[in-house]
């Protein structure tokens, strides 16, 4: 089969992609209208327009989520050309995340056994999707664990940023892997500041099966803390992954508001993570009909939602000024109060990390080495 070109991923391919992934019903048979409508459209979807979607549902990590609906819609139209193509881009994916799989549980697992004790984060909350890279957080130390990755896996240490500096962050290359392996070490946040959240995360950890494998993953409170500290004091953009991860483990009741909410004020990110909740809240409710049901002190708590947001260049994006910057702000004033000094300095050089960041990527096409 001949692989289709994609053109750049459009606005109109993000609200079709969100659709698929957030619009109510059991299933194709499902007589809600909103649902009838999408199978009307994918079923005149073009060969480009697939290609479109595809690359837009790889690069927000929702390619299973997104083509099992894809195929669900193609079958029950008895359109064999179009299902075809939802089958071959999810063999390869599953076959991809196979491989992953197997090797993260590996690690996990050696690591385990040396007592250096390794966390899942981000990378399994997007199941039955993975991300580009596998994520982990240990509180042991980096010389133990760069030579024993170097010894046990026959890894290869990447090059670090600035930035993999200031977070503790070590990326190792292992043979016969496509993903890098990206170990968090005894810190998180984008310059190593939260040691609040880091400190508790392993005992706070807990075991879940993932497919054939299993894995320790954080509580339902740490890895909200831990996506509110990437999207909304790291990048500034959301994957649909965050949105619809977010989606479904509020749909399961794990989430613990009132833990979450003391966690991320000891952190000082409370406002970020009420910001990140609601935002989630009022994007599910504009493809599904109905947001997340949050408490009242969520929503109070949040800075702005989610009409703030705007897609960008595949993602969707959260405004820097004001929004953004008012919750680092709030963050390093809460730090600096509590004179936790350290950390305070750390977060100073987040807004110059960025401008090297945004310095470098205007001069050279690239922030590589900086962010």
């Amino acid at each position: 089969m001949t692989k289709p070109t994609a053109k750049t991923p459009t606005d109109h391919s993000m609200r079709l992609l969100s659709r698929l992934l957030l619009t109510p019903g059991d299933g194709i048979g499902s007589p809600h209208p909103m649902l009838e409508e999408l199978s009307s459209e994918m079923r005149n979807i073009t060969r480009e327009e697939f290609a479109n979607l595809l690359s837009l549902a790889n690069s927000n990590h929702v390619i299973v989520r997104g083509l099992e609906v894809v195929l669900d819609i193609m079958r029950e139209a008895k359109d064999d050309i179009r299902a075809e193509w939802a089958l071959d881009g999810l063999a390869a994916e599953r076959a991809r995340i196979a491989t992953a799989l197997t090797h993260l549980e590996q690690i996990c697992t050696a690591l385990d056994d040396e007592t250096y004790g390794a966390v899942v984060i981000k990378s399994l909350d997007h199941w039955p999707d993975l991300g580009s890279d596998l994520d982990l957080y240990s509180d042991s130390n980096a010389a133990d664990i760069i030579p024993f990755m170097r010894k046990r896996f026959s890894a290869q240490v990447a090059p670090r940023s600035w930035g993999d500096r200031l977070a503790g962050k070590r990326n190792f290359l292992i043979p016969g892997l496509s993903e890098a392996v990206e170990i968090h070490i005894g810190r998180l946040g984008q310059t190593g500041e939260q040691i609040a959240i880091a400190s508790r995360l392993v005992e706070r950890s807990r075991r879940v099966a993932v497919g054939d494998h299993m894995f320790r993953v954080p509580s339902a409170s740490d890895r909200l803390m831990i996506s509110t500290l990437q999207r909304m004091y790291r990048h500034f953009y959301f994957r649909l992954c965050d949105i619809v991860d977010t989606a479904a483990l509020s749909k399961t009741g794990d989430i613990d508001y009132g833990d979450l909410r003391s966690a991320a004020t000891d952190a000082g990110i409370w406002e970020g993570v009420a910001t990140y909740l609601v935002i989630v809240s009022d994007y599910v409710r504009k493809y599904a009909g109905s947001g997340l049901d949050l408490p009242h002190f969520v929503i109070s708590g949040a800075r702005f939602g989610g009409n703030e947001i705007f897609y960008a260049k595949e993602f969707l994006r959260v405004p820097i000024m004001p929004q953004s910057a008012s919750l680092y702000g709030s963050q390093l004033a809460g730090m600096l109060r509590r004179r936790e000094l350290q950390s305070g300095a750390r977060l100073c050089l987040l807004p110059w990390l960025a401008t090297a960041a945004l310095v470098g990527q205007t001069m050279t096409g690239s922030d590589k080495g900086i962010w």
